[in-house]
């Protein structure tokens, strides 16, 4: 399972919330050698696949052309509504 992320450069509840309106969502990359990484995907790309078994295994995101091996740690949910509200992968 491989997604595009684009590496994000603003933080915080304002530029979260703005990135909610065009259906992307922040989600964070740590673990391992390298420093934690903050970066945005594509809310209907990962919700539609989030239901599958092999989500939760090793997933390959695509960022800035290098790929990189992570696996879910953390899913923030909204309270009723089906959308994503945040993520954290660990690297493998």
């Amino acid at each position: 399972m491989k997604f595009e992320a684009v590496v994000r450069t603003e933080q915080g509840k304002g530029a979260s919330r703005r990135l909610r309106l065009y259906d992307r969502f922040p989600a964070v990359i740590y673990g391992g050698e390298a420093a934690p990484v903050a970066i945005d995907l594509d809310h209907n790309l990962v919700i539609s696949q989030i239901d599958k078994p092999n989500f939760y295994g090793a997933i390959t995101l695509v960022i800035n052309d290098q790929e990189v091996k992570v696996k879910p740690q953390a899913i923030q949910r909204h309270a009723f509504k089906p959308k994503v509200m945040h993520m954290d992968f660990i690297r493998i």
